[in-house]
């Protein structure tokens, strides 16, 4: 009999199981195996009645892994559940320890932050049992947005063009509503500038009799201009040496924020790529999580790693590389339940794995490790010159740096960059002489809208989500229709207004900043023992569903668009409705008719004859909308590829030839290249 481990990714299982040793099976959950059920009152899956007991189902096809699971537990001498490390892994391993069956003498728990062959051994060392508090967090989490998606969505769908509402989605929506409306609401002022250009330097005007320059007009403007000569005498001429610090090591939010400005990723790609490096690369013969599991709100750094950094930059730069851990004061919502994304050995260079790495695995994990060895290297140092200048009661001032000491730019300039910008020296009473004064108008500029980046920032700042939901939050509003992404920034729709602005007029009092902040940091301090997380959730239900009963009745309902035509089966007008998959026309008679006007079928393009039965391969999507490739005959031709067929056949297998992304033609089914 071997011991049993369960994992959540099947990703993990060859390298964890090749770690391990034959006494060891390895298996995958594939995620989670149960959720909520939608039976009971309004289908939330919780007995209300009795301190909000949730009632778990397997998840639909879960039910054979399960079957699966208990076999190969039943076969084991000892389970050990090895699901990720934070609540949600937690609560997935508490899940298996209730659907298989498992008394406590029957499993353990093992953690580990890492996929490494040490690490990994070592977590088995060092097992314990599940943490209740972590899974009633967890729990109560769900739960709490089972109950607020559930009833929220169901009175948008009834009363408005909305889709869905959610406990962190909704604010999110709200930080991106509010923001348009900052933005339709600005009005532009106008302000002037005053500079003066010298053979070797350009200084702006800073004060004037001693207070801040604050020209609103042009004639203001003209009035100091014609004052001034073109001579102009040093005042003083000043030089410090200023230190500059890295930056911490990447938390997922500021993983998320650097990738998006850096590297043009979007937070769902980002996640996907961490996801990849995290779980394991095979590099040679052998399968190695590269980087420190991707969730994470914590800047900390294993003392191991730092040791190692430390002797890493001293071996490759130098003794005056080598830097100092950064102090931090713990932000209020931070978890800090594990260390931050790091490399899993700062002996792997990027360049070593390079040939091992897609191109975008490459790119985020060459950020990834230079943040994390940065982080642990000395400061940069500049001498900051200023220079001012006085003109008949106005002080111009021009500054400028120059690195001296490069520190941790010495590995991470490629991700931050600034140039050296020179000041002459000048002694005090010096005459420097004009060669043009020049004034320039401005005009004040709205606040921008949100990128993905500047939206998660605002979220970590505001404590709102957890590192695990940012990405999903802005995928779940764009999939819901309710903001579209513009050259890269955040639009809120129509409907996405429309669906904030009823949850403002009925629920200000919950979908706000503050309000989703502090239900964080009653989950945190449930997870900490501190809290009883079904009381938790009796106060918030006996407020919250007055609420909404108040909403279904008093919210006024959005009349249906006509279409102009009337129903060809009962005669009443034809209307424009919302539905899962975007509008369709239907019977304003619904529920008593139930016609809907069948879509008018998109025109067949036709790519280039199928291999396997003689029909043609022609161009089609999914429900979402994604484009991929298949057989006219489908279902009896199963044939399709996502990448577009170049119409010829694979001279190894004789499957299609198909283009990928990057241009390279390719084998749909072999290892082909052309």
């Amino acid at each position: 009999m071997k011991n049993l481990v369960i994992v959540e990714s099947p990703t993990k299982t060859k390298a964890i199981e090749k770690y391990l040793g034959s006494d060891y099976k390895v298996v995958s959950s594939k995620g989670h195996i149960r959720d909520l059920a939608t039976s009971g009152k309004f289908g939330l899956g919780v007995d209300i009645e009795n301190h909000f007991e949730p009632n778990y189902v397997a998840i639909k096809g879960k039910k054979k892994d399960i079957t699966s699971l208990k076999k190969d537990a039943k076969a084991s001498k000892k389970v050990y559940l090895a699901t990720d490390p934070d609540r949600e892994g937690e609560a997935i391993s508490w899940h298996l320890k209730d659907a298989l069956d498992l008394s406590d003498d029957d499993y353990d728990r093992v953690v580990f932050n890492e996929i490494t062959k040490d690490v990994v051994k070592d977590a088995f060392n060092h097992p314990r049992k599940i943490d209740d508090d972590l899974v009633h967090s967890q729990e109560t989490r769900r739960i709490l947005d089972r109950i607020i998606g559930f009833r929220l969505s169901k009175l948008m769908q009834s009363k408005t063009g909305g889709k869905s509402a959610g406990r962190v989605q909704s604010v999110a929506l709200k930080l991106i509503v509010d923001r348009e409306r900052e933005i339709e609401n600005f009005k532009e002022e106008e302000y002037w500038t005053i500079s003066a250009l010298f053979d070797d330097l350009e200084a702006d005007l800073d004060t004037i009799d001693g207070k801040k320059a604050d020209l609103k007009t042009e004639e203001e403007t003209d009035k100091v201009l014609n004052s001034l000569s073109k001579d102009f005498k040093v005042v003083n001429f000043e030089k410090k040496l200023k230190k500059k610090a890295s930056k911490y090591p990447f938390i997922t939010s500021t993983m998320q924020q650097e990738a998006s400005t850096k590297l043009g990723f979007s937070a769902k790609k980002t996640m996907q790529i961490a996801q990849k490096l995290y779980e394991g690369i095979d590099i040679k013969d052998d399968t190695v999580g590269l980087i420190t599991y991707m969730r994470t709100d914590s800047v900390r750094l294993s003392d191991e790693f730092i040791k190692s950094a430390y002797a890493y930059i001293n071996e490759n730069y130098g003794k005056e590389y080598v830097g100092y851990v950064k102090k931090t004061k713990k932000k209020e919502n931070v978890q800090d339940a594990h260390e931050a994304i790091r490399p899993s050995s700062i002996n792997r260079t990027p360049e070593s794995v390079k040939e091992y790495l897609s191109k975008d695995e490459y790119k985020l994990y060459e950020m990834i490790y230079y943040r994390a060895l940065a982080s642990l290297m000395n400061d940069a140092k500049v001498n900051q010159s200023t220079l001012s200048l006085e003109n008949n009661n106005t002080i111009f001032k021009a500054t400028g740096q120059v690195l001296v000491f490069d520190g941790y730019l010495k590995v991470y300039a490629k991700f931050e960059t600034k140039e050296d910008k020179i000041i002459p020296e000048y002694k005090t009473g010096d005459v420097l002489t004009a060669n043009e004064i020049n004034k320039e108008q401005h005009f004040t500029k709205p606040p921008a809208r949100y990128t993905e980046a500047k939206l998660i920032k605002a979220m970590e700042d505001l404590g709102i989500g957890r590192p695990s939901t940012y990405a999903s939050t802005i995928t779940t509003l764009t999939q819901r229709g309710y903001v579209k992404i513009i050259e890269k920034k955040l639009n809120p729709t129509e409907i996405g207004i429309e669906t904030n602005d009823k949850l403002q007029e009925f629920f200000s009092d919950l979908i706000n900043v503050k309000y989703t902040a502090k239900m964080e940091e009653d989950l945190d301090k449930i997870a900490e023992g501190k809290k009883v997380w079904y009381k938790l959730l009796e106060n918030f239900y006996k407020d919250f569903e007055p609420e909404v009963e108040n909403a279904f009745s008093k919210m006024e309902k959005k009349e249906d668009e006509s279409t102009g035509e009337v129903c060809p089966n009962c005669g009443r007008p034809m209307v424009i409705k919302n539905g899962r998959y975007g509008k369709f026309e239907a019977c304003s008679g619904y529920p008593e008719c139930k016609y809907i006007k069948p879509k008018e079928k998109p025109p067949v393009i036709e790519v280039c004859d199928c291999p396997k039965c003689g029909g043609k391969i022609v161009e089609r999507k999914t429900k979402k909308g994604k484009v991929f490739y298949g057989c006219g005959n489908f279902p009896k031709c199963k044939v399709a590829v996502w990448d577009k067929p170049t119409g010829e056949l694979c001279p190894e297998c004789h499957s299609l030839l198909v283009t990928d992304k990057d241009g390279n033609v390719k084998c749909s089914s072999c290892d082909y290249k052309k």
